[in-house]
């Protein structure tokens, strides 16, 4: 293991390891309280369906901003259940496992959760006395884009009716921080990269074109759940569950747009580029392994000793019994030589009463034991050698040619036990003698080998390299037979479908001629079934052999065994052929060759291949720490591109609409004038293409925009391509900066006319949605 990992520090630096994040630390807690409050001051509310920013016009920055989350507490001594709002949620461990979003997408689906929010939100901007609820100050509030009508609809019912407010306004986030970025009466491209959506919203004299707007379904929330899926399957077993802020943070901090994607595509798994693109996130993993002190040399060869020591000990010991047993046997075999001397002129039957008193079952039973004794003895005293001892083949077995009419009943049980001891003791020397000549054989072999070797060792390694490549040619053969067995449109397979299907249409009547001989051979069969004629002929049970691949896997496994001994003899003998030469050495797994390793494990070698290789126990291999801290990383490489594309082309994550590239070609050739010289709308707009949004804050996102923009424009068209200066918190910007505007103020929607023409009306300005009729 040392030498790997050092060999590994060697030929490849270190990589970068960065930790997992989870969710993020709010910025402060808790939530300040708003210290200027101003009645009739309006309040923007940007509600994005990932952060809140709320704060008076009068302040130029968000007093409150934080995530849209809510928790229920139940407080079982008060009886009464607790609503957390916001970034007090991840004040305690307990609330972040039941903190929930009122939103479904990009729409809101849990209007009590909102109004908690919004108890919150007017509970920190509105200080002083209490007015029963009721909030004095005008509303600006964004929505998406094509707002459905329920939507405003419950909006207006909560802020009229809930709260009181004296009017409101809606427009939507990415128009509103196109504002706080331009002199309000510019031309443009907006694109706005949201937690839920993308949109792309021409822009004409500073108002937004609505009726050539554009929505991709695709945004921050889609981007984590996708790099989600493809690290499941990336990874089906790893050993730390990925939430939702895990991925999140992963897409925040590793994906970038990549400014040629399939150019990058491509080379990105090329050692030279993965070395710089390869990220390598930890999981969180405690290693509980006590790391065994290194013994020295002398601590070793004592141990050594003191194990020489208890196998000398146990070996004594195990001599010391041997002789005790056989003291024994020697006593008893004097004591019952004794006893047959001395009951020789016994009559039969007193013998066997005696016998059976000292625990015999009868005569044979004694004169058995005996032999067995006087057995064991003269292998003692002889020193134990398993060598059995000399038969005299002449008179070892008198009975055995005898006839049966010329002996007695006892003779001819006796008759056959002989037969028995003669046949094994033939079996056994024919069994020497095969042996014996396999050997003379074997050394004969070796013999000429050596003569050959010695008389011209060029052709001898000729000949053998010559049989090693036909031996694996054999083995290739065979094993392309056994993988055509998984293919059931191979010859191989249909062959064996085939014997399968003859063997089923036996009971049916099958009108083979095989099928018709085993029928006319019925009568053969164990149970005299007329309908089970399988078995009759020999040639049947090859069938086996033909429908299952045992006969293969034998026969791989013996060309193996003869590919190992020719590589053993060439290894030993010839000298320009090297362990590099084998045939093991030329299928061994090269990971820089593999494009799975390289996507897995990023430009390193698996160590836990490099482990095996070496042979430890598999238990070991498991438990090292090494091991087990290379268990728990990801490796970020071909991700860090594939998520952001969608933006540009949604059918990787099968989703059926244009990207984001598309739709801006469609827009500027199609949908509007189509004119790139000056006075043309077209050529206005692609002046300032405005890009806005988390997304935004991805890598490259407008050094991509501007490759694909000057793809479908005509040469020479002025283009340019900017970012908010802060992608986030622009919107909110863009609200303080409308507030005090002329078009803000024909923009609101009075309670009044809320209550005379109901829900559904609306006033149109330059930053909203419309009403398509």
């Amino acid at each position: 293991m040392t030498q790997t990992k050092v060999k590994e520090v060697e030929d490849f630096p270190p990589q970068d390891i960065h930790i997992l994040k989870d969710i993020r630390a709010p910025p402060q807690h808790p939530e300040p309280f708003y210290q200027n409050y101003q009645s009739d001051v309006p309040i923007a509310l940007d509600i994005g369906t990932s952060t809140w920013r709320i704060g008076l016009t009068n302040s130029p920055e968000p007093n409150n901003v934080f995530p849209a989350v809510v928790s229920r507490y139940r407080d079982r001594r008060a009886m009464a259940t607790l609503t957390i709002i916001g970034n007090d949620v991840f004040g305690d461990p307990a609330l972040k496992s039941t903190m929930k979003t009122p939103y479904d997408g990009p729409l809101i689906t849990n209007w009590d959760y909102i109004e908690y929010m919004l108890d919150y939100s007017f509970e920190h901007l509105i200080t002083g006395p209490s007015d029963n609820g009721r909030v004095n100050n005008p509303i600006i509030m964004t929505e998406p884009l094509t707002c459905p009508f329920n939507q405003r609809k419950y909006m207006y019912e909560l802020l009229y009716e809930a709260y009181q407010v004296p009017k409101t306004v809606f427009g939507i986030d990415s128009l509103f921080s196109y504002y706080a970025n331009s002199s309000g009466h510019s031309d443009g491209i907006v694109i706005g990269g949201g937690h839920e959506s993308t949109c792309v919203i021409p822009v004409l004299q500073g108002r937004g074109i609505m009726s050539q707007a554009k929505r991709i379904d695709w945004g921050g929330d889609q981007s984590q759940q996708f790099l989600s899926k493809l690290l499941s399957l990336k990874y089906p077993y790893f050993p730390t569950k990925l939430n939702s802020h895990h991925t999140t943070n992963l897409f925040k901090d590793y994906c970038y747009i990549s400014e040629n994607y399939q150019e990058e595509l491509k080379h990105i798994l090329d050692m030279d580029v993965l070395e710089n693109v390869d990220v390598v996130v930890q999981a969180p993993v405690e290693i509980n392994v006590n790391p065994e002190k290194k013994k020295s040399e002398e601590e070793l060869a004592k141990q050594a000793q003191k194990r020489k020591e208890q196998g000398k000990r146990l070996q004594e010991q195990a001599q010391q019994k041997r002789l005790e047993k056989l003291a024994q046997k020697k006593e008893e075999w004097e004591y019952y030589s004794k006893f047959k001397e001395e009951t020789a002129d016994l009559p039969k039957e007193e013998l066997e009463a005696r016998l059976i008193n000292d625990g015999f079952d009868d005569l044979e039973d004694f004169n058995k034991y005996m032999t067995s004794l006087e057995r064991s003895v003269k292998k003692a005293e002889q020193g134990g050698d398993d060598e059995e001892e000399h038969v005299d083949v002449t008179s070892a077995w008198p009975l055995v040619d005898i006839p049966d009419d010329q002996l007695s009943e006892e003779q001819i049980k006796e008759k056959r036990k002989q037969k028995l001891h003669k046949a094994n003791y033939e079996a056994r020397e024919r069994t020497k003698e095969l042996k014996r000549q396999e050997e003379e054989a074997r050394i004969q072999f070796e013999k000429e080998q050596q003569e050959w070797r010695e008389r011209d060792l060029e052709d001898w390694c000729t000949t053998k390299r010559i049989q090693l490549a036909e031996t694996i040619s054999k083995y290739k053969e065979r094993q392309k037979l056994r993988e055509s067995f998984k293919d059931r449109k191979s010859a191989a397979a249909q062959q064996r479908m085939k014997n399968i299907a003859e063997l089923a249409n036996d009971e049916t009547g099958s009108t083979s001629a095989v099928s018709r001989k085993r029928r006319r051979n019925a009568n053969t069969t164990i149970d005299n079934d007329p309908n089970d004629t399988f078995g009759a002929n020999d040639d049947d049970w090859s069938i086996y052999r033909d429908i299952t691949n045992t006969s293969i896997e034998e026969e791989l496994s013996n060309l193996s065994t003869q590919i190992t001994a020719i590589e053993e003899e060439l290894l030993k003998h010839d000298p320009n052929f090297f362990h590099e030469d084998t045939f093991a050495a030329a299928t061994t797994f090269d990971w820089k060759n593999s494009v799975l390793h390289k996507f897995i494990h990023g430009p390193r070698p698996n160590i836990t291949i490099a482990m095996q290789a070496e042979g430890p126990d598999p238990d070991e291999i498991a438990n090292h720490p090494e091991i087990i801290r290379k268990n728990h990383q990801i490796h970020l490489n071909v991700e860090r591109i594939r998520v952001p594309e969608i933006l540009f082309q949604p059918n990787i994550a099968g989703l059926d609409q244009a990207g984001i590239s598309e739709l801006s070609s469609d827009l500027v050739n199609r949908r509007l004038d189509g004119v790139f010289r000056p006075g043309g709308q077209s050529y206005s707009v692609v002046q300032d293409v405005f890009v806005t949004g988390g997304l935004a804050l991805l890598p490259n996102f407008t050094n991509r925009l501007t490759n694909d923009f000057r793809s479908f424009l005509p040469v020479g068209t002025p283009l340019k391509v900017r970012m908010a200066k802060d992608p986030l918190s622009d919107a909110w910007h863009g609200m303080q900066k409308w507030a005090g505007s002329e078009d803000c103020e024909k923009g609101y929607v009075t309670k009044a006319e809320y209550e005379e023409y109901g829900p559904e009306y609306i006033k149109e300005h330059g930053l909203g949605n419309v009403c398509l009729r």
